[in-house]
């Protein structure tokens, strides 16, 4: 078969010859051929994606605009909604400090750990050096309850008597624990005056029982300053004290056990409202009654009810 020949006519002089083979021809003629198609299919995916459309993205569109007409009504009703929980916050702080006395606690459990999430940006010599401090820390306390134990088994050793160690009225919560021992504002003299025992905040008629075996020392009746009061002694040079109560159902020189009624909650004498004033001596030293009620609670309860008592800044009497 015979090759085929093309020629290029010439009409400047009407003339015909052999076209030769270009390298360089063909090869620009297929880089024109490349570009060509590269520009159609740039025209037709801007065709496409700009008057057709898929359903996701029609969607999408629809949500985009609505959240545009939702976003300036929302703006509003999130300023309103923060400045009524600030409002509410402040409030709340403002009714603590009015029923407690003291700033409102912080309910956050973790806003003692803010360090850690730092810790990325902490060089290692920083917290190596914190941990070590934080474990010398632990061993000296490791050692201070060390010996602590020595001399409660050493005392015990020795026939050393134990305090007081139920709380005189049953069946309360950490609520109705109110000021200890210490400075606290007096709700009648409207001063800070030297609180000597644990408001216990109950109604009146309450039972009020003896904490330990004993014997009643003293028994007053009155109705001015400390009211109706009774004063048990127990082993040990341990004596406790109930003040303010409604009713007495025991004698001075009765012998008490454990358990054994002694009368009833009130508001005699110069009293806020309703309450057993209790308190704990030892050969006349004043101590704090809340330190011997963790025998009869749990440990969360009574976490709760030390809080309450150091926290508490106004006594009821």
């Amino acid at each position: 078969m015979a090759k085929k020949r093309l020629y290029i006519f010439n009409s400047g002089d009407v003339s015909v010859r052999k076209d030769k083979f270009s390298f360089l021809k063909m090869l620009w003629t297929g880089i024109k051929v490349f570009l060509a198609s590269v520009s159609l299919f740039i025209v037709l995916y801007l065709f496409l994606s700009i008057f057709l459309s898929t359903d996701t993205e029609r969607r999408l569109r629809r949500e985009n605009r609505m959240y545009e007409k939702t976003l300036p009504l929302m703006k509003p009703r999130e300023q309103l909604l923060g400045d009524v929980i600030t409002g509410l916050q402040r409030k709340d702080g403002e009714i603590y400090t009015e029923v407690f006395h003291t700033d409102a606690p912080s309910l956050d459990p973790i806003s003692s750990l803010d360090f850690l999430f730092g810790a990325d940006s902490i060089p290692d010599d920083k917290v190596v050096s914190y941990a070590f401090r934080k474990i010398r820390g632990l061993e000296v306390d490791a050692t201070v309850v060390d010996e602590s134990f020595t001399k409660i088994y050493s005392g015990f050793s020795e026939g050393t008597v134990l305090p007081p160690m139920s709380m005189p009225v049953k069946n309360i919560s950490f609520t109705q624990i109110g000021a200890s021992t210490g400075k606290k504002m007096n709700p009648l003299l409207k001063a800070e005056v030297n609180h000597r025992g644990l408001d216990i905040i109950v109604p009146q008629g309450t039972p009020v029982y003896a904490p330990a075996d004993g014997v009643v020392a003293k028994v007053v009746n009155s109705y001015k300053g400390e009211g109706k009061t009774v004063t048990l002694e127990h082993a040990g040079g341990y004596v406790t004290r109930y003040l303010h109560l409604s009713d007495i159902k025991v004698a001075q020189g009765q012998k008490l056990r454990k358990g054994a009624k002694i009368g009833e909650t009130g508001m005699s004498g110069a009293a806020f409202a309703p309450h057993l004033h209790y308190e704990v001596l030892q050969d006349g030293k004043v101590l704090n009654p809340i330190n011997f009620f963790f025998a009869d609670v749990d440990a969360d309860e009574y976490s709760n009810m030390l809080f309450m008592s150091i926290n508490t800044r106004q006594s009821m009497d």
